[in-house]
């Protein structure tokens, strides 16, 4: 990081006018397809077409324990153990 001072007409977030967004550019047009890339949000949530409903539900903090533990898919063995228990 530069230690001088900017200079006194410095300013970090100038308004932009009629004339600079003429003369913007879309970032694909100015950035490597890799930076770009990283700026896109990919999309969130369940893919479209899902059965699956986002809740919230209150467990015991061993029972949580004890299906992390088996790693990776725990929301998936929580899923099967309740369908095992209401006959599903």
């Amino acid at each position: 990081m530069s230690k001088t001072p900017p200079p006194e007409d410095f300013d970090e977030n100038p308004e932009w006018t009629e004339e600079t967004t003429a003369r913007s550019r879309p970032a694909s047009e100015v950035l490597p397809p890799h930076v770009v890339a990283s700026l896109v949000r990919k999309p969130g949530g369940r893919p479209a077409g899902s059965n699956k409903e986002s809740v919230t539900l209150r467990l015991d903090k061993d029972v949580l324990d004890r299906f992390r533990a088996d790693g990776p898919g725990w929301q998936t063995r929580i899923n099967e153990a309740v369908r095992k228990a209401v006959g599903l």
